[in-house]
């Protein structure tokens, strides 16, 4: 069983990783669409920047957004005169620096499932009089819905297992920061703390493992439901 202070690090994580991947989701679409059907100058290097995070050391992301949205940083000194809203040492902080982790691989989902989707239902779509909102709306978003699902799932999971940049970012405060992976790597510090540390970690584990299977099973899902391009 865990504690009251675990099940409040286990309230946060999950308070984090929802935050994240909800702000993050119209972004991660928007640029998944971008990616997959338009092609202009300057795609590749946008291809880049959105997997940048993916190979780049998380500390390395952190201290970015320390400039960024530091008291002296121009994003953060124009949220704090514009709104009064500071990121630094908060959970939004926490839920920005897992947002921007898990950016990359729910594009990626979603740029698979779109990339999936055949372009003959949408033009029949227009031949019928649909408008290119209408068929949109009715045609393509539904197909690439369980991609969608997918990518929710991978960035939720990648979202509450983000350490490197949390830390850097926003630090390791009890109850405001502290999510799952900062309070087992806080445990690993004290003495006589290894029972916590075994319970965080099997916890981390079996959310992984959970996100893991569903976003598969959602993956097969889509492709099972698709006929083939030949068809």
């Amino acid at each position: 069983m865990l504690s009251a202070e675990e099940w409040g690090i286990v309230a946060l994580s999950l308070k984090v990783g929802g935050a994240a991947v909800l702000v993050t989701l119209p972004v991660a679409f928007a640029l998944a669409w971008v990616l997959a059907r338009k092609r202009f100058p300057g795609r590749v290097l946008l291809d880049g920047l959105v997997h940048l995070p993916l190979v780049l050391p998380p500390v390395v992301t952190g201290w970015l957004l320390l400039i960024a949205f530091g008291p002296l940083g121009p994003a953060g000194r124009w949220l704090e005169s514009w709104f009064g809203v500071s990121l630094m040492f908060r959970w939004t902080g926490a839920a920005l620096a897992a947002a921007i982790m898990a950016l990359p691989l729910m594009v990626r989902a979603m740029r698979l499932s779109i990339e999936g989707i055949d372009r003959r239902l949408e033009g029949a779509a227009r031949t019928l009089g649909a408008g290119r909102w209408h068929a949109f709306r009715t045609v393509s978003l539904p197909l690439a819905l369980p991609g969608v699902l997918a990518a929710l799932v991978l960035g939720f999971a990648r979202s509450i297992g983000e350490f490197g940049a949390t830390i850097t970012f926003v630090s390791n405060i009890p109850g405001e920061t502290r999510t799952l992976p900062l309070a087992i790597y806080s445990a690993l510090q004290v003495p006589g703390a290894e029972a916590m540390v075994t319970r965080l970690a099997l916890l981390s584990v079996a959310l992984s493992l959970g996100a893991l299977v569903l976003s598969e099973w959602l993956v097969r899902r889509t492709h099972a439901g698709r006929p083939p391009h030949g068809d």
